[in-house]
């Protein structure tokens, strides 16, 4: 009959995920799963347990409330916002020493079970979120109780559903491995029916299964007007006379063919559509933008495509250059081996966050925030202008 509230509860997460991974699913959503350690400590009632065994108060008490607990989790992330997370939670062994009149009693604890948790997320930076979690834990308690106070040794056990807490950071070393550090408390029951809690400080790895970063924009393209051919001369009329004067021959002159102007076509690929978090390696979804575009050029005899790489102002200068430099460099490298296109009349070149999209008061602020990385999502870019005839 416990196990009914833990029933409900589960019964209720699913039909909350059911609800909402609908409208989250365009936000790139992604399982992952972990693994935490850390340090626990209890607050338990041990004179009223001890009184509960015994019906005596102690004499002179001893506690060991410090233990070593792990958990392993599994989740699945919504958006960048709210996720689902259970798991299994180990919280360690807690224990007292106790004197009652005469005689000694010694308890041992154990407490582990099972949670279910909701899980908001606050990006901060690119790499680092703020996280609060809340949900229901369904503990048990096992407890060995032994000591002449006792007529027998004694071995009881409690589980029940209780409501959670917790709070924490988190850093992502890549778009794979995440950093976790958090603070949670659960509130379990002792087996002889006491109310205590336990809190637990833990340091925690987190792998997502086929994370990808949500794309800010879509490609977006100018294509330069062609250039007008010049007008064709008009005809020339040539009289010419021979003697004897024959009646004027009129001839017309046949026009020179147009001259040939080369087309000059730009496109621009927003980088947050062609790379992952942080890489410079190109994206599946990149890799199909590329694609269309070599298709759009087949026909034309081009003289040379020049692919420009942009970052914007945030981080050190010399790390967005060379980051520019990369990204220019793996689209030449993918439009060489991948479409076929003649890699001595294609120049890549990094231009670094000096050549925004943006303009100056656009956004402002140097600190990084989700809100400031949003609005400089123009500048980070990458630009490819052909030069040839149809």
């Amino acid at each position: 009959m416990k196990n009914k509230p833990t029933l409900r509860l589960l019964a209720l997460a699913s039909l909350t995920v059911a609800s909402v991974a609908p409208a989250a699913a365009q936000d790139a959503p992604y399982f992952y799963g972990g693994l935490s350690v850390g340090q626990t400590r209890a607050s338990l009632d041990h004179d009223q347990i001890i009184n509960t065994l015994t019906g005596l108060a102690p004499g002179s008490l001893s506690t060991d409330e410090r233990s070593v607990g792990f958990k392993l989790f599994g989740g699945y992330q919504f958006n960048p916002w709210l996720a689902v997370e259970g798991g299994y939670f180990n919280l360690g062994k807690f224990g007292f020493d106790a004197t009652v009149g005469p005689n000694t009693l010694h308890g041992r604890m154990k407490m582990q079970g099972m949670n279910l948790d909701l899980v908001a997320t606050l990006p901060v930076t690119d790499r680092l979120s703020v996280l609060a979690r809340a949900g229901a834990a369904y503990g048990k308690s096992r407890d060995d109780f032994s000591g002449n106070a006792l007529a027998a040794d004694s071995r009881l056990s409690e589980g029940r559903t209780r409501f959670k807490l917790g709070a924490g950071l988190q850093y992502a070393f890549s778009p794979s491995v995440l950093l976790r550090g958090e603070v949670e408390r659960y509130r379990l029951p002792d087996a002889v029916g006491n109310r205590g809690h336990v809190n637990m400080v833990s340091v925690g790895l987190v792998f997502p299964f086929g994370r990808a970063p949500a794309t800010m924009a879509q490609r977006t393209g100018y294509v330069a007007p062609a250039a007008m051919p010049a007008p064709a001369p008009a005809p020339v009329v040539v009289v010419v006379n021979t003697p004897p004067a024959p009646p004027p021959v009129v001839v017309a002159a046949v026009p020179a063919p147009a001259p040939v102007v080369a087309e000059r076509r730009r496109v621009s690929f927003s980088a947050d559509s062609l790379f992952a978090f942080d890489a410079s390696a190109v994206r599946p979804d990149g890799k199909a933008a590329l694609d269309g575009f070599a298709k759009e050029l087949q026909g034309t005899r081009f003289d040379s495509i020049t692919v420009e790489g942009h970052t914007d102002r945030l981080g050190s200068t010399a790390y967005n250059q060379t980051l520019s430099q990369q990204r220019a460099d793996a689209v030449k490298a993918y439009l060489v081996t991948t479409d076929g296109l003649d890699a001595a009349k294609i120049a890549s070149t990094g231009k670094g966050e000096s050549t925004p999209a943006t303009k100056p008061g656009d956004c402002k602020g140097n600190q990084p925030n989700a809100k400031l990385i949003a609005c400089l999502q123009p500048d980070r870019r990458v630009e490819v202008e052909v030069v040839g005839t149809r």
